[in-house]
């Protein structure tokens, strides 16, 4: 599909999408199951609007979504605590699968979602949104309601605003427009027409998120993109302009930890596509700097390249979700 095409034909506002009544309608006539993923680290600020704002529109007023779960990666305040409070089914990610080993980070908590959660259409937000709305989720989910062929939806955030010396691009993050983009834009550059492809909202229907690797930590955005495109190309995507979105920005030097495992998970994709070729084993250690008083102190951060498999490689996630199905 022509870039340009896609760009035209694929890029929606979340306005399109308003009328919850008539997308209950077409769900139900397709016979869809649509679950909501809420990955959690110590978001006890946020969490409670969140769900309250989502569950009472979106669940018990207009039955959109089937399941609302929190995915937990071991908060130490009262994130689980105030979900469970407000009517959200709760799961502390190492306690399921604990067969595969444990670990921490965004990516194996969307990837246990898969094995946890029923839904044909998964639904990913991120729970630090200060401003949310329930187009964050009716926005990502109506262009997979209305056309089959979509298979993954993101949300981007910005509109262009016009100002006395002309409009405003609409860009991503930091990262997105520092690292990503250029990156896609040599290598993937069908890619490069995803406005935000770092953003933490968007929805896959589970035949497609079952079959791609899930890195635990801040690749799994990138990845999903890269290996979703290798196997269903761009047509497959589509991307839903949501407006504006308030969150806590990182610090710099947090971001350039961010941007070490994104380019580490990207790296692993040239290599597994032949794209490009490595001669030395590529570093797990983040160096950064620390300075006080006129001393310097080299601060080393361990941040390694751990995938989990496809979902529908792991035999207890067939047997309960494909129990007819004895083959991958």
């Amino acid at each position: 599909m022509n870039p340009e095409v896609w760009l035209k034909e694929r890029t929606f506002h979340h306005s399109a999408f308003w009328d919850l009544k008539k997308m209950v309608e077409e769900k139900e006539r397709q016979n869809l199951t649509i679950s909501l993923c809420l990955p959690t680290l110590n978001e006890e600020q946020t969490i409670g609007k969140e769900i309250v704002i989502l569950k009472s529109e979106l669940h018990d007023r207009y039955p959109l979504l089937d399941e609302i779960a929190v995915i937990d990666s071991g908060s130490t305040d009262r994130t689980r605590e105030i979900a469970a409070s407000f009517g959200a089914d709760v799961y502390l990610a190492s306690e399921h699968l604990q067969q595969y080993g444990e670990y921490r980070g965004k990516g194996e908590n969307l990837w246990k979602a898969l094995y946890l959660l029923k839904g044909d259409i998964i639904v990913y937000v991120d729970t630090d949104i200060a401003n949310i709305h329930p187009r964050f989720v009716y926005g990502l989910v109506g262009p997979l309601i209305h056309d089959e062929e979509v298979h993954y939806v993101k949300a981007f955030y910005d509109r262009p605003l016009a100002f006395s010396h002309g409009l405003r691009p609409t860009g991503g993050g930091r990262v997105t427009e520092i690292l990503i983009r250029p990156l896609f834009s040599l290598f993937y550059p069908d890619l490069a027409f995803i406005l935000q492809p770092l953003s933490g909202e968007y929805a896959g229907r589970r035949s497609i998120l079952e079959r791609i690797p899930y890195p635990i930590g801040y690749g799994v955005e990138t990845s999903m993109l890269i290996d979703i495109y290798e196997q269903l190309g761009l047509r497959a995507f589509a991307q839903t302009d949501l407006d504006r979105r308030v969150h806590r920005n990182q610090e710099t030097v947090a971001l350039g930890r961010m941007a070490f495992g994104v380019l580490k998970t990207f790296l692993s994709r040239l290599t597994r596509q032949q794209k490009a070729d490595f001669h030395v084993a590529l570093s797990d250690i983040m160096r950064q700097f620390e300075t006080a008083e006129g001393q310097y102190r080299q601060v080393e951060y361990k941040i390694e390249n751990i995938e989990r498999p496809p979902m529908i490689e792991i035999e207890e996630y067939r047997q309960k979700c494909h129990p007819q199905t004895q083959e991958v």
